[in-house]
């Protein structure tokens, strides 16, 4: 049996956005899902469970599971850690045994059994250890299927589908947010013709050294140009406690000066459960990045060609004029001395 290492397409949408529904299982017979924190009653809206609890304190929770498909079926219940991938996507280990953190803290049934078009809430409990150190700590809580597909060479295996919410706990205790900025790597992109500017690209790490969750913004500045990321209408990548993140940033518009100095500033964003004051100051790194404008020393190679070529063609004409001036001269100077020859014999 194959176990898919990470949440479909699908599951991820719902991490993201919960009520969304999932499809998996045979094409002929489809299954449609969704999962999503919940009180007693039912959904109650909320997009991920978040709490901030000491050590040793529990709070129970809710979640619903709804059947959108035409049979009853049974799921499976997993808790287990997250993490975020490097696109920046929520996923939770493939392994709930594996945890060794949040994970760990949740207890819920193993499975819940869904009659065709119903949902049934589900209690679940969370529970910080004595002993967990002070922070932000990620898991999630999914509810899976295993369906028929097909591996290379057309053997039938088996897929796990799973769609999922997010945990969120901030144990309480000293917040010590921190950040960040490593291996600055720019590259400078010419335009070829030469009344256009280049574009430059600045990759950059941001690790996040303290113990809160953290939204990575800020700017590049290069050339007289500044491009803030995140990009508008993207969203911030976020990081937990430990996460080292690659972002890329195009600068756009960026003339060709032999050497541009890059600055990156890191302004990250400190996410809280709760209301908190806790802060970051911003960040600074620079990097040089080798911009020869070779189109532009092109042109202006040609135009002292061409300058020289005219120049070495104007000296040779006045060469050539002064030459027969001379020539003229001397022959006036011959004929002179012959005439005067001339008449000193004849006299």
């Amino acid at each position: 049996m194959i176990r898919a290492s990470a949440l479909s397409v699908a599951a991820l949408a719902v991490i993201l956005a919960p009520l969304a529904p999932a499809a998996a299982a045979a094409e002929d017979d489809p299954v449609r899902w969704s999962i999503a924190p919940a009180d007693a009653d039912g959904a109650d809206g909320r997009r991920a469970v978040e709490h901030e609890l000491g050590p040793g304190e529990r709070v129970d929770e809710h979640f619903v599971v709804r059947n959108l498909g035409e049979r009853e079926i049974t799921f499976r219940i997993t808790a287990a850690d997250g993490f975020f991938t490097q696109t920046g996507r929520f996923d939770i280990l493939a392994d709930a045994a594996a945890s060794t953190a949040a994970g760990t803290w949740i207890t819920a049934p193993a499975a819940v059994t869904v009659p065709a078009g119903e949902s049934v809430v589900i209690p679940f409990s969370l529970a910080v250890p004595e002993r967990a150190e002070p922070g932000d700590y990620a898991a999630g809580v999914t509810a899976s299927i295993l369906s028929a597909g097909s591996a290379e060479g057309g053997a039938s295996v088996g897929v796990e589908s799973r769609v999922g919410f997010r945990v969120l706990t901030r144990v309480t205790g000293e917040i010590t947010p921190a950040a960040s900025l490593d291996s600055l790597v720019g590259d400078y992109r010419l335009s070829w013709n030469p009344l256009r500017p280049g574009e430059a690209q600045v990759s950059f790490d941001v690790v996040n050294d303290g113990n809160t969750r953290l939204a990575a913004t800020g700017a590049v500045s290069v050339g007289g140009r500044t491009v803030s990321f995140p990009a508008e209408g993207q969203q911030a990548q976020e990081l937990l406690p430990g996460d080292r993140r690659e972002i890329t940033v195009e600068v756009d518009e960026v003339w060709p000066w032999v050497l541009l100095i890059t600055t990156v500033t890191l302004a990250p964003e400190v996410l809280a459960i709760s209301d908190t004051d806790a802060t970051i100051a911003p960040i600074s790194a620079d990097v040089a990045i080798w911009a020869v404008p070779w189109p532009q020393l092109a042109i202006l190679l040609g135009a002292g060609l061409v300058v020289w070529a005219i120049l070495w063609r104007r000296s040779r004409s006045q060469r050539r004029i002064s030459a027969m001036i001379d020539d003229a001269l001397q022959r006036g100077r011959e004929e002179g001395r012959n005439e005067m020859t001339d008449r000193v014999g004849a006299s």
